[in-house]
């Protein structure tokens, strides 16, 4: 799936040029369906999966995205897919999941380049595929892939890979599993389209294109990554603690740069 994403993520983007174009009308349907998904059948999701997001957004370089699944009848989540149809990276995000998940909560923030339909789609541990859509209006201005980065390159570098890890309060959790975290990674996630006004040049490409997640030996989450990502990503996700005392966290960007931290995260509760 990473070479398929990469690969959607620059031919669109050097296509489209990051300028907001009048939305694709069944572009899923027409296109990407097949692309992403082949043959394989996506069912209707209400009742497994939900997704939340802003009809307007305040800030389409950031459109935070809330994705809660839940299966009940012995199955797991093995998956999660983000499109986001109009944007030059359809494929937004992909996360997989490590076993026995059968409830699974997730936030993440991408920029939105026009108005689109956006669609999460769960993947369950038979293969079966369960997909929820939404339309989020583009509220004007600048499309957000080819906006320039609101962090000066200077400290940009400085504080490239520094990770964040923090506890969500229970209240806030949209999961019922023991843990909900806040992953925070600095890195400005260039999508190569944005044109720098001093030296007339687009900023090379640079972004996040793996993350992978493991509680001691276990593995928790990993996520292929996009242009769609925000600057300076953040993720929330949930957990079953194991008992494991540390959560190693590993970034690894298009230029092979490779950044790892480990957390604390406490005895089994």
């Amino acid at each position: 799936m990473t070479s398929r994403i990469l690969r959607l993520s620059l031919v669109s983007a050097l296509l489209a040029l990051c300028v907001a174009a009048p939305a694709r009308a069944g572009v899923f349907e027409d296109v990407l369906r097949s692309e992403i998904f082949g043959q394989r059948p996506l069912l209707d999701g209400r009742g497994i999966v939900s997704i939340k997001v802003p009809y307007r957004p305040d800030d389409i370089r950031a459109v935070p995205f809330e994705v809660d699944a839940k299966l009940t009848d012995g199955r797991t989540v093995k998956a999660v897919t983000f499109v986001i149809d109009n944007n030059p990276s359809p494929v937004a995000a992909a996360f997989k999941f490590g076993p026995g998940r059968d409830h699974v909560g997730l936030g993440i923030k991408f920029r939105l380049n026009q108005q689109s339909d956006v669609r999460a789609v769960v993947e369950a541990s038979d293969g079966s595929l369960y997909m929820v859509s939404q339309l989020i209006k583009f509220p004007g201005g600048q499309a957000a892939c080819s906006a320039p980065p609101s962090t000066p390159p200077e400290i940009a570098a400085a504080n490239m890979g520094k990770m964040k890890l923090a506890d969500v309060p229970a209240s806030v959790a949209a999961s019922s599993v023991n843990q909900r975290v806040r992953f925070e990674l600095s890195h400005p996630n260039h999508t190569g389209m944005v044109l720098d006004q001093i030296t007339l040049l687009y900023t090379p490409l640079k972004m996040v294109k793996e993350l992978t997640v493991r509680q001691g030996d276990e593995p928790v989450l990993s996520i292929e990554g996009s242009i769609a990502l925000n600057e300076n990503p953040v993720i929330e996700f949930d957990f079953r603690r194991n008992g494991a005392p540390q959560m190693t966290i590993s970034a690894t960007d298009t230029d092979n740069q490779i950044f790892t931290h480990a957390f604390p995260v406490g005895p089994n509760s």
